[in-house]
């Protein structure tokens, strides 16, 4: 038995997670070559940190039941996350979803998993962090594969499942996870078709605001969501310029004006300049980001 919206699966099935932060974020370069992807402020909070809090609001927390892999710029991923999760560094290249699953598997070791991406995006304004994705778990029998999606525009689009796109969150039995192997691999081809063509894959929509930060438009995109309209500017930056919906990280120092971008923690605007719609990190990386 389960109670509607408590994200608790049947009787019997144990759930662990794992939050992958392994990739390159080849796409946010040059953002990406001083932080790896996982790492980079939404709203002021690392996107691994977002994730983390959802794992807690479903009652996932600690390195037993919640484990980070990492890879590309792993050590910094490490140092962030500390004792709070099982870490699994990946020698080389990252594995991919499939083998960075793969990989964990002893840890996982008989359980179902519920696979996040550290760089979804996903707020709900009516349904705090965790609480939001709970219909992922309710009542899940630890048999199907199940993912968070949302209507595409286009239901018969590749990439689709049920004429939804994914968004960020999966829940896999163990039944298909204790054969992945610790080689290179993605989570699309090595498990979500063949269920879905064995009719053992269920698509849970999402009613809240997604973005999968891939992009420096949809990374800005989600900044400017998570701060709304009033924007955000952290106590402890340096603000003596105009700022108008933007996001303004942990002692930033802005002289010139700012609409509508992203200042990252420590950055420097200079008295004269007029940043709209770009991302800023250190003195020196200005990228542009608007649609």
């Amino acid at each position: 038995m389960t109670i509607p919206g408590s994200g608790t699966p049947a009787l019997g099935v144990e759930v662990c997670a794992v939050v992958l932060a392994a990739g390159e974020g080849t796409r946010l370069r040059p953002l990406t070559e001083r932080v790896p992807k996982a790492l980079c402020p939404v709203g002021n909070v690392p996107l691994l940190d977002r994730a983390l809090a959802r794992l807690a609001g479903l009652g996932l927390t600690g390195p037993g039941r919640v484990a980070v892999n990492a890879c590309y710029l792993g050590e910094q991923v490490v140092a962030q996350v500390g004792d709070r999760a099982h870490l699994s560094v990946e020698p080389g290249d990252p594995l991919g979803t499939a083998g960075g699953v793969g990989r964990l598997r002893d840890w996982i070791g008989g359980r179902g998993v519920l696979v996040g991406n550290a760089d979804a995006y996903l707020a709900d304004p009516a349904t705090p962090p965790g609480a939001d994705v709970a219909a992922l778990l309710d009542g899940w029998d630890g048999r199907s594969v199940r993912l968070l999606g949302q209507p595409a525009d286009d239901p018969a689009a590749p990439g689709t499942f049920a004429g939804h796109h994914f968004v960020g969150f999966s829940l896999l039995p163990w039944r298909l996870v204790r054969d992945l192997p610790a080689t290179f691999g993605d989570l699309v081809r090595a498990v979500w078709r063949p269920a879905e063509a064995a009719g053992a894959l269920t698509v849970v929509p999402y009613r809240g605001t997604f973005f999968d930060t891939g992009t420096p438009a949809d990374y800005l995109a989600a900044n400017l969501h998570a701060a709304g309209p009033d924007g955000l500017v952290d106590r402890s930056a340096e603000v003596d310029g105009p700022v108008t919906r933007s996001v303004v990280g942990a002692g930033a120092r802005v002289h010139g004006a700012v609409d509508r971008s992203v200042i990252w923690p420590g950055a420097t605007v200079a008295a004269g300049e007029r940043l709209v719609g770009v991302i800023r990190a250190g003195a020196d990386l200005t990228v542009p980001a608007a649609r």
